[in-house]
């Protein structure tokens, strides 16, 4: 079988893979075989992460949201609850935005979580 010499394709192909790899430690970001398996965890960590930074973000509102519910001694599922029987239909997101940035705002929600409560 004769030899197939690439040409600019090959020398393509290692370049992206290791612009790719600009800013990694050592050998990692020189020797193709290492960057390449450096690239593809990392993709594969990228990918992974996406799904789990949502996760952490809800994590953090409801977090949030329960500490500043737990003020008015409340608790973050009779909250939630009660909003969901008075109409109100916020995310937590924006409830958490709201504890942080508007308290009075947030301290009406209370008021109408309270009443739906009971």
């Amino acid at each position: 079988m004769p030899r197939v010499k690439r040409g600019p394709k090959g020398k393509n192909k290692r370049k992206a893979i290791l612009k790719l790899a600009k800013g990694f430690y050592s050998s990692r970001r020189i020797r193709l075989k290492t960057a390449m398996e450096t690239i593809d965890k990392g993709l594969n960590y990228a990918f992974r992460d996406r799904k789990v930074k949502k996760r952490e973000f809800r994590a953090l509102w409801i977090t949030r949201i329960n500490a500043a519910v737990r003020m008015a001694d409340l608790s973050y599922s009779k909250f939630i609850a009660g909003l969901k029987k008075g109409g109100v239909d916020l995310d937590r997101k924006v409830l958490a935005d709201l504890c942080v940035n508007d308290p009075a705002g947030f301290s009406r929600l209370i008021t109408i979580a309270k009443e739906n409560t009971k």
